[in-house]
């Protein structure tokens, strides 16, 4: 590439920039235009185009792209003495187009409305409400509990393999899909990560590869996360961004989904963003909400810890620190704490859709 076009590019990367943040005044555009429009196709497209080949396609772009950044550094390493601005320009010019492709083939939908506003549900609630809606949740997670075990104090252990999981995750949203259309999902496109062993030290458990739009899922995590991991995982894929937006698609996904140990791993998240929202509101009546909790609930939330346990590391804290930054440059002023305001989400919606 000449080096006039690489300055062009390197350029065009302030336009971007200014065009993304003024996206923030025009949600309703973003929203009609390419998370209902453009986006539909082009990720559909590249489902078509990745969903059929058994593994992670993007894993192993991500890795060529890193190999060949790594061979350019080494081949160029002297230019940054001795061509200093051009080297400069050349980087600026790659995160240019990385930053038009990221964009254009997924994070557009940053910038859609919040989905309380499409749903037409408040977006603050009551600790009242809360500590209602987590009884119902401790009910309906306490029965699932027991159908599937037939004793209360052991864990449920799913009867599949982590791929069998992967294969079902669909199931569920072709039934929500009944009630909301949009959210109808096809073709599929679920694989677990190459990098598994990586996200797991980073702590991560899942993530969608907006280059290729395959839903990555952490091979390692226990299987009874992987319905609402992949759950989650998947609603990323149908455009929405927001991790918040995501957990409650995806727990909802899994809660209308045929399968029953989906249906209890869904109560059971659900369940435990409740529980900890009541923790961290009232700890007495936390206190008086677990006891209620049957004993096997808690010992796959223990599974859970303990796994994640295993893999703390000095770098794990760096990590998230990172992608807290990107959600906050990504229009998610909560960062990383958004995931928590799926609880925002579940108490309004089954405020007005009870559980029945």
């Amino acid at each position: 590439m000449s080096n006039r076009k690489s300055l062009i590019i390197a350029l065009a990367l302030i336009p971007q920039i200014i065009l993304v943040k003024l996206l923030t005044f025009f949600p309703e555009t973003v929203e009609t235009i390419y998370s209902n429009g453009i986006y539909i196709w082009i990720s559909k497209a590249m489902r078509y185009a990745f969903g059929w080949v058994p593994f992670s396609v993007g894993d192993v772009i991500y890795t060529l792209i890193g190999i060949y950044a790594i061979r350019w550094l080494i081949i160029n390493r002297r230019r940054i003495i001795k061509d200093t601005k051009q080297w400069f320009i050349d980087i600026i010019a790659a995160v240019s187009v990385g930053y038009f492709a990221f964009h254009l083939l997924w994070a557009f939908n940053y910038y859609r409305p919040p989905l309380h506003e499409s749903l037409k549900i408040d977006n603050e609630y009551t600790t009242e409400e809360l500590v209602e809606l987590t009884k119902r949740f401790i009910s309906k997670a306490n029965t699932k509990h027991v159908q599937l075990t037939e004793n209360d104090t052991v864990k449920v252990v799913m009867p599949y393999t982590k791929a069998q999981i992967l294969k079902l995750v669909p199931e569920g949203y072709e039934e929500l899909s009944k009630e909301f259309p949009n959210l109808a999902y096809e073709p599929r496109s679920i694989k677990r990560s190459l990098y598994s062993l990586q996200l797991t030290y980073m702590g991560f458990s899942g993530y969608l590869n907006p280059f290729t739009n395959e839903a990555q899922v952490d091979g390692l995590i226990p299987s009874f996360k992987f319905p609402t991991t992949g759950s989650h995982e998947v609603a990323h894929q149908i455009g929405y961004a927001a991790e918040n937006e995501a957990n409650f698609i995806g727990c909802m996904a899994a809660m209308h989904h045929p399968d029953r140990y989906f249906k209890y791993s869904a109560y059971a998240f659900a369940l435990r963003h409740c529980l900890f929202e009541v923790y961290k509101r009232d700890y007495d009546v936390y206190k008086e909400l677990a006891e209620t909790v049957n004993k096997g609930i808690f010992k796959n939330y223990k599974e859970v810890n303990d796994f994640w346990a295993q893999y703390q590391n000095p770098t794990e804290p760096l990590f998230k620190s990172t992608y807290n930054n990107f959600l906050k440059a990504n229009n998610q002023d909560k960062g990383i704490e958004s995931y928590s305001y799926v609880v925002a989400l579940l108490v309004n919606y089954h405020k007005e859709n009870p559980i029945k």
